[in-house]
């Protein structure tokens, strides 16, 4: 880029500044070094220097958001320290909840259980022995509202991990809003809602893909017209790396299947300038510094690029690429486990120099069980101390131009524009999608059928672990530096006495509902479910009704059939 035009940025980024400041969106804060030098809110070439790379790397607040989609960086505001937590029933579950907030948590992440994750309810045959535990356990809005009570969902933004069952998970977040005499128009936060990833790594869904894609096209509108800051859709990265994925990988795939859902909404008629502020990003920090920071920058520009030239976004908003962050589960050992408190430092850092909106640290015991209350708190101040006191919330994008980080963000880019290209070239060859959706949701719905994802990601997880067992990769603890002084820690049990209390206070809700409003609920909802009108509003109204999960579900089930993975060989 020529030095008139990277002269022609730092003015444009220097106007924006000052607006910014003039209107109070700049934090009253200290922001110099340890040693009290002053720094600048940004870095960039030495006036009247050329730079060829600037083109790409640009300035924060400007496309193609390289350097981050706000021209404050953290000056303005800090990412969102949001704990993912969830166990037991909704109480517990609760009782965690506000002591993150008291910690100093800015917004929350709910975990469910397996048998909420797969649509069950506590009570059906295939749910024994796990209720309440790896998440909390809801069974009907009832539990929602528990699990809420005393925190002003108007208030607190919520994050809520969950694909397969997603849309009636999220009519019960809205009842329980209600039954707080909380306007739902207002509430603002994140549902995963991605099935995609669903197919591609965790395996948890419920019907074939064109019926979820359904209910995903469905929430999209119905949170258009009804609730403009939420966001239906978090297309997730982090469960592809933790399934085995390099990072090139989970940049490709994630933003494949985000495209993908752009090209749902377009499908639908939606205005993409309006529906893809909806969309937002979750990825995974893993271990390798560098190479994590490199992804975060290129997911950024990619999308701007593609939401401009391919889908003909016009705004910033439709351009940005916002995501959440979690810290590497998988990078987390039960061997040497106080070890996870530094590696959780290292991602936590790597994901902010990366310009993360939102992060989750993981806790050291996470790799054995459930967080206990004394782990969580160490995680959580793990962000804090990063906030407060290193000083890499001061500079936006302040690795920007390094020769090494700037390269390995240009490799990334390159290698997600391969993926994409053999994508789109799987969707060609099959017609069946390609005019229902586009090409590259086609290549995708062609992708999970013929098992390329899978194949792909479980040949770089074989590579790695092979790398691993000959000792080229290292793992403290594991397979290096193994002799330690530490003991066994004390970890989070969940009694088994939660899952009979949840199944008693379910028999206890059905006992005292009205039967016939629930079934006549679910079969409004089941009509709905065979025309061409947005299920949405029906399925309130049997959450409304206290109809369980399960018996959503099931009905569902019974309309579309479920889904069986081929098998491959």
């Amino acid at each position: 880029m020529h030095a008139d035009d990277v002269e022609g940025g730092r003015r444009r980024w220097q106007e924006r500044m000052r607006a910014a400041v003039e209107k109070g969106h700049v934090r009253d804060a200290d922001f110099t070094t340890l040693s009290g030098l002053e720094v600048d809110p940004v870095y960039g070439p030495e006036p009247g220097v050329d730079d060829p790379r600037f083109e790409r790397i640009g300035w924060p607040g400007e496309f193609p958001y390289t350097r981050g989609l706000h021209t404050t960086g953290y000056r303005g505001r800090s990412w969102t320290m949001r704990q993912f937590a969830g166990f037991g029933n909704a109480q517990q579950t609760n009782e965690r909840y506000k002591m993150i907030l008291r910690s100093g948590g800015g917004g929350l992440s709910v975990a469910f259980d397996m048998p909420t994750l797969m649509g069950r309810d506590s009570d059906d045959p295939r749910s024994i022995g796990e209720v309440g535990h790896c998440g909390v356990a809801i069974d009907s809005a009832a539990d929602m509202e528990i699990l809420f009570e005393g925190i002003p969902l108007g208030d607190v933004t919520t994050s809520m991990t969950i694909s397969g069952p997603a849309v009636p998970i999220f009519c019960m977040y809205v009842v329980a809003a209600e039954r707080q005499g909380v306007d739902p128009g207002v509430l603002n936060g994140t549902l995963q809602t991605d099935i995609f990833k669903e197919y591609i790594a965790q395996k948890e869904w419920l019907f074939g893909p064109e019926p979820h894609l359904r209910l995903i096209g469905d929430l999209m509108q119905y949170c258009v017209d009804n609730i403009a800051d939420y966001k239906p859709l978090s297309v997730s990265g982090y469960h592809i790396r933790e399934a085995g994925s390099t990072a090139a990988q989970e940049l490709a795939f994630t933003l494949a299947d985000g495209f993908g859902y752009v090209e749902l909404g377009l499908s639908r008629g939606l205005d993409v300038d309006v529906f893809a502020p909806g969309l937002s990003f979750f990825f995974d920090a893993h271990i390798d510094f560098f190479e994590e920071i490199a992804k975060f920058r290129a997911a950024r520009r990619i999308w701007a690029r593609w939401m401009r030239d391919v889908y003909g976004a016009t705004t910033e908003r439709a351009q940005w690429l916002r995501f959440h962050t979690q810290t590497a589960g998988v990078s987390l050992t039960g061997q040497q486990p106080y070890n996870n408190v530094v590696r959780t430092a290292v991602e936590a850092m790597a994901a902010v120099l990366g310009g993360t909106n939102s992060l989750h640290t993981n806790a050291l015991d996470e790799v054995l069980a459930l967080p206990s209350e004394h782990a969580a708190e160490i995680a959580l101040r793990t962000q804090q101390v990063i906030n407060e006191e290193t000083g890499a919330a001061n500079v936006a994008d302040p690795l920007g131009g390094s020769w090494y980080v700037e390269a390995l963000t240009d490799r990334m880019e390159a290698e997600a524009e391969k993926t994409f290209e053999r994508i789109r070239a799987m969707g060609e060859r099959d017609t069946r999608w390609q005019s229902a959706y586009g090409p590259m949701t086609a290549g995708i719905l062609r992708g999970i059928e013929d098992g390329w994802f899978m194949s792909e990601i479980a040949d770089s997880a074989f590579e790695y672990q092979q790398k691993l067992e000959k000792g080229e990769k290292r793992i403290v603890g594991v397979n290096a530096h193994k002799d330690t002084v530490s003991g066994e820690l004390d970890i989070l049990r969940v009694s088994h006495e939660v899952e009979h209390e949840q199944r008693r206070v379910l028999a206890e809700r059905r006992a005292g509902r009205d039967d016939s409003a629930v079934r006549g609920a679910l079969a409004t909802m089941v009509d709905v479910a065979r025309t061409d009108g947005n299920m949405i509003p029906a399925m309130l109204e049997a959450a409304r009704a206290e109809a369980t999960l399960g018996e959503i579900c099931d009905a569902l089930r019974a309309e579309w059939g479920g889904y069986t993975e081929p098998a491959r060989f």
